[in-house]
């Protein structure tokens, strides 16, 4: 089993989210914000499903999914796209493939030792996310 992911995890680094967002197609003006925020990743397990938030200052996210179980995302107040998105477990990683308008979209999340890893990808840009076990769990 792999290890467990859920906890809430506070941005300790973000390398290349700018590339990331380009690829996506977000505008200049929004990447501005966007990179400027302090993600926080909440990751909870109820039973067999999975939710995801992220949290900013400035806008939320969250997904719901079982694993292998395909679902349809509808990206809002990010890139608004609506997409098919798998998720898997590939060893120790959680990892996101996502069909759509862009071409090898997804992301891959782990943990190693008290930290969480966060890759997401399009179009050949990768960004580097990196989250910190929040202390007052």
């Amino acid at each position: 089993m792999p290890t467990s992911l859920c906890g809430t995890w506070d941005m300790i680094s973000n390398v290349n989210f700018d590339g990331y967002m380009s690829a996506l197609g977000i505008s200049t003006y929004l990447r501005k914000i966007a990179l400027r925020l302090k993600l926080k990743k909440v990751i909870e397990r109820q039973g067999d499903q999975y939710i995801i938030k992220t949290l900013s200052t400035f806008r939320n996210y969250a997904i719901s999914f079982k694993i292998g179980q395909e679902f349809e995302e509808f990206t809002k107040g990010l890139d608004n796209r609506h997409i098919k998105s798998t998720v898997t477990w590939q060893g120790n990683k959680q990892k996101c493939e996502q069909i759509g308008e862009k071409k090898n979209r997804g992301w891959a999340h782990w943990v190693e030792g008290d930290k969480l890893h966060l890759e997401l990808y399009c179009d050949g840009e990768v960004c580097k996310q990196v989250f910190k076990k929040n202390v007052n769990e």
